[in-house]
């Protein structure tokens, strides 16, 4: 008879508990199984479809046992797509939490590391405390720093090593990772990435590392990349039992076109006027409207406003970043007295909801300030807007009120330096991809005309960033007679212009070159594209597997600048823009 070797007394007594508690060492995998995680000590290495993608180091260094299964099924009031729903197996090791979705991998509660190798393809933006940079293709961490941005981050050797979040990869061709985190909690602060060399360890700004957000990796194609949800579905549910009184929209904006607040009634009456004309349901009222001309004051503007069958949202100043020298209203919100007081002021008013503006980076006050003004804006029924502030974390679907957050370089930067004119529309091919697959981004897109410094992409580029970029509340930032003096039909398309999806797909392109998307909202497809280049370019995507009708409306570029706007009667599946132009084709 042959004799089994014998087991260790403690491997035997730690099988037998594991058995007990429903446990099991277990190798991490995704529950489609392209995902798979190897252990050796403190290092995970990332497997997806067998390929090699991503290295981590953690502090842990116990076996993982499986812990749960998890699946998930909810709904959203904004964002990419409305009905969510996710798989997981989660892992621990110790305090450590793993989770392996099908697109991609969550981790919480130990310090993280990745390995970036030199000469992988990535798109990744120096940190500043507002998150306005760009996400210029590199293959190096040899990259000086940006003077221009708020802090200079320096390695010994003299390049920048501070990284915000999303970081996008390309360990392997058409294999992406996309680096970030979500579920800020109270007492956490955000965190970014610090390289030395090939290593990037992510660095809270203040808090322990005890019990930390999620640290996320999504994983796969491109398509995987831009259609995931990671950071919704790690993030906790809705807090808010009565939600029907969040209303997404489109708003007409005062800022961009004249570079100053709203301290003049006039100007605000022609925005509301614009709004009312498109049957826009919001107008924003910006900053300096406590300081208006003319003997008029925020209630004038307000009731108009009202009168006219438009909704206003008002502006403040956070108070914790630009203070010194920054337009008011300032100071209004920080103590919870003074904000409970403002915001029950704004409600009695008919306020719909507010812009706070000027943070001050990823601190862990920004991040409790942060959910306060949430908390208390839902308490009133107040819409939020996180402008100047650091990128979303999954916030939205716990507060579904926040209808977006700035931390991009948008539109308003044409006001500033003449940088943007030239960079723009690559740069345009790249969010995308990038800041707003993590979530809704207030870039204030489509601008006909010039505002401080020139812009060079076209008509038709411009109206198909209302469509690729997400956002709860879209801000038009052009000058009304810009707008109204655009066709009819493209007038009617801001009237009819949806800002929540109930489903987004990636149809075609590559960071920084072109991008061509499909958005459902309800019956309707919008099919949008931009070519990120300074040459003529043919997009070419399939659209059957979607929509199965077979005509449309089209906007495209003429080679002279102007509108080509056609019926179809067949769709296309390719269109040839012009240089940093676009298309939207609509589908009912």
């Amino acid at each position: 008879m042959k004799r089994l070797p014998a087991l260790p007394f403690a491997i035997l007594v730690s099988t037998w508990l594991l058995a007990c508690s429903g446990y099991c060492l277990a190798m991490p995998v995704s529950p489609n199984g392209k995902l798979t995680v190897k252990q050796d000590s403190n290092h995970l290495t990332v497997y997806y479809q067998n390929q090699k993608t991503l290295d981590i180091d953690v502090s842990a260094r116990t076996p993982f046992l499986l812990a749960r299964k998890i699946t998930d099924d909810y709904q959203m009031l904004t964002g990419k797509r409305l009905h969510c729903h996710n798989e997981a197996n989660e892992y621990s090791s110790g305090n450590m939490l793993l989770r392996v979705y099908n697109d991609g991998i969550a981790i919480r509660n130990t310090e993280v590391s990745y390995r970036i190798p030199e000469g992988t393809r990535r798109w990744m933006q120096q940190w500043c405390d507002s998150y306005e940079g760009f996400f210029p293709l590199d293959t190096t961490y040899k990259v000086k720093p940006v003077p221009s941005y708020s802090g200079i981050f320096m390695s010994a050797e003299g390049w920048n090593n501070r990284w915000g979040y999303p970081a996008l990869l390309e360990p392997h061709d058409g294999v992406f990772v996309l680096l970030s985190e979500a579920n800020i909690e109270r007492e956490q602060s955000a965190s970014c990435l610090y390289n030395e060399g090939e290593q990037y360890k992510v660095v809270a700004d203040q808090s322990s590392i005890a019990h930390t957000p999620w640290r996320v990796a999504i994983i796969g194609s491109l398509a995987d990349v831009v259609e995931s949800t990671l950071v919704s579905d790690v993030s906790d549910p809705c807090k808010l039992k009565d939600t029907s009184w969040i209303k997404p929209g489109v708003v007409s904006w005062i800022y961009w076109a004249y570079n100053h607040g709203s301290n003049d009634y006039n100007i605000i009456r022609k925005y509301v006027d614009m709004a009312h004309d498109l049957r826009l349901p919001y107008v924003l009222i910006d900053a300096e409207w406590d300081e208006m001309k003319d003997g008029k004051t925020i209630e004038d503007a307000v009731n108009y406003a009202q009168e006219q069958g438009v909704k206003p949202l008002i502006w403040y100043n956070s108070s914790v970043g630009w203070v010194d020298g920054a337009p008011t209203p300032k100071f209004r919100l920080n103590k919870p007295e003074d904000r409970e007081r403002e915001f029950a002021w704004l409600e009695k008013m008919g306020v719909a909801g507010v812009k706070i503006d000027f943070f001050s980076g990823d601190t862990q006050r920004n991040m409790d300030y942060c959910i306060d003004l949430l908390e208390s804006a839902a308490r009133h029924h107040l819409l939020v807007n996180f402008h100047g502030a650091t990128i979303p974390r999954g916030w939205q679907r716990t507060w579904p009120n926040l209808m977006t957050t700035e931390g991009v370089y948008g539109a308003e930067w044409y006001n500033n330096v003449a940088t943007f004119t030239d960079k723009a529309a690559c740069h345009n091919a790249t969010l995308p991809f990038t800041r707003n697959v993590i979530g809704p981004m207030d870039y204030t897109p489509c601008t006909f005309s010039d505002s401080q410094h020139p812009h060079i992409t076209t008509k038709a580029h411009e109206l198909a960033l209302t469509v690729l970029f997400e956002s709860a509340l879209q801000h038009l930032a052009d000058r009304p007679e810009s707008y109204m003096s655009q066709p009819q039909e493209v007038k009617d398309f801001f009237t009819n212009l949806p800002t929540i999806w109930d489903e987004t797909h990636l149809l075609a392109g590559y960071p920084g070159e072109s991008v061509v998307m499909a958005r459902r909202n309800g019956s309707t497809w919008y099919i949008a594209g931009i070519n990120g280049t300074d040459q003529v370019k043919k997009l070419t995507f399939d659209i059957q597997a979607i929509s199965k009708h077979p005509n449309g409306t089209l906007f495209a570029d003429t080679s002279k600048g102007g509108w080509n706007i056609q019926s179809l009667k067949k769709l296309p599946s390719s269109i040839t823009c012009q240089p940093r132009g676009g298309f939207i084709m609509i589908i009912r």
